[in-house]
């Protein structure tokens, strides 16, 4: 039977990369369940010691040229791989995006296998192992947090100065339990009058949506439909309440013919849809964005749109959380996913600039695009647990065998994008973006 060894990288794409693939304590009934031998990369910053791997029986490998399949989370720098072996990470190329073209190709010219994270999915083709929930919990704290730092450069306090960035926490735990402490006090006092209702938007339903509520929940909130946020006057909403209005894709977009929406019929032609989202901007304070997009869908908030309205008396949206983070996508004036360590910038509509921080006159946009990073305890041991269930069939899996006769389950066939250097049928488009 085949025992392939396991190699665990460092992730070096971000400074502030600390997420796992694999937790030690899953590691240890890995290597005891399996009787396989696992390597690791010594790091400084990964959220679990070097120690606690070693007690786990892991190996120090500064190369892991010891192991034939290698595991990460991000992308690999191309220096790093080699020949026949399997590697493991979410590889960002599903899409054709370009700037992953040439990592692709090296892997095809060294005759790797790529098993994508993003691509293990059940019959019903939803994710089975993802970071998504930890993008939205990250991101709704972010957002409230970049929230209160516009208010306050405004020179208004508000119940949100407890609110810090959520890496500076400890655990989720601790960060909710602020959340309800800033609920508590809104509950309590309202916000300013001045400022109004505090109404925050949210696109899609998914994942990283349901994260992003899970956060805005522990807020008084009240939840009220698209619709009833345009039936009703802003001067009639409650002071304090939070309210939120979650938006689905037949409230985003619109057929251009004028035709009934069709969710099918959406996916297949999305260029046959326009954006009917800016009839709700003015009303928001917050935009919370979650939605999955792509280059056939319209932008849902442009640059032009910001240009002609931030200026209005009735334009209200003070900040952006672009979990979804697309640079020039769905928000246009998302230029760049941003770092923890620089997280936040302002853009200015009259200009087209944006400014790192969240001084000055615009629209103060969150857009990191490594957010469950900034939880990477809890995002770490939820991911590795979801990912043990996988992992003792590709321990004993031959990758030399023809694809077809491959011994995995069909949620990681349907992952393998690269099997000995070629694309596997599913994922042959990806030729045209070579």
């Amino acid at each position: 039977m085949t025992v392939n060894i396991i190699g665990i990288r460092d992730e070096d794409k971000y400074t502030a990369e600390r997420r796992v693939a694999i937790t030690p304590e899953n590691a240890k009934k890995l290597i005891d369940g399996k009787n396989c031998l696992i390597y690791f990369t010594p790091s400084s910053k990964r959220v679990f010691d070097n120690t606690t791997y070693q007690n786990a029986g892991c190996l120090p490998s500064e190369t892991l040229t010891e192991a034939n399949i290698i595991i990460g989370v991000k992308e690999i720098p191309i220096s790093f791989f080699e020949k026949n072996k399997t590697y493991i990470f979410f590889s960002h190329t599903i899409k054709g995006q370009s700037y992953n073209m040439d990592m692709l190709k090296t892997m095809m010219k060294l005759n790797c296998s790529l098993i994508d994270y993003e691509k293990i999915v059940d019959d019903q083709n939803r994710r089975l192992i993802f970071f998504g929930r930890f993008a939205g919990l990250a991101g709704a704290i972010n957002s409230l947090w970049s929230l209160r730092l516009k208010f306050e450069e405004e020179g208004v306090k508000t119940s949100l100065s407890f609110i810090k960035q959520t890496c500076t926490y400890n655990s989720l735990d601790e960060a909710k339990k602020m959340v309800v402490k800033v609920g508590n006090q809104i509950k309590q006092e309202g916000f300013p009058a001045k400022l109004g209702p505090l109404i925050i938007g949210i696109t899609g339903y998914g994942n990283v949506s349901k994260g992003a509520q899970e956060i805005y929940d522990l807020l008084p909130i009240k939840e009220i439909s698209p619709s009833e946020l345009l039936s009703y006057p802003i001067d009639s909403f409650d002071l304090k309440t939070v309210y939120k209005v979650v938006f689905k894709e037949e409230d985003l977009y619109k057929r251009k013919d004028n035709s009934p929406f069709s969710l099918e019929h959406f996916y297949q032609n999305g260029n046959l849809y326009e954006s009917q989202f800016e009839k709700y901007i003015n009303n928001l304070t917050l935009l919370t964005n979650c939605m999955y997009w792509n280059d056939n869908y319209d932008k849902i908030v442009t640059k032009k749109f910001l240009k002609e309205n931030w200026k209005k008396n009735n334009f209200r949206l003070k900040v952006i959380g672009d979990i979804t983070c697309d640079p020039n996508g769905s928000i246009e004036a998302t230029h760049i996913g941003t770092n923890i360590e620089d997280p936040i910038f302002v853009y200015h509509p009259e200009t087209e600039q944006p400014t790192f921080g969240h001084h000055g006159e615009g629209i103060l946009i969150m857009a990191v695009d490594i957010l469950p990073s900034e939880l990477p305890l809890d995002a770490s041991i939820a991911f590795s647990s979801a990912f043990h269930d996988f992992l003792p069939e590709i321990v004993e899996c031959d990758f030399n065998l023809s694809t077809d006769k491959l011994p995995l389950s069909d949620p990681i066939k349907k992952a393998l994008i690269l099997h000995k250097g070629k694309l596997t049928k599913e994922f042959e488009y990806i030729t045209k973006y070579l």
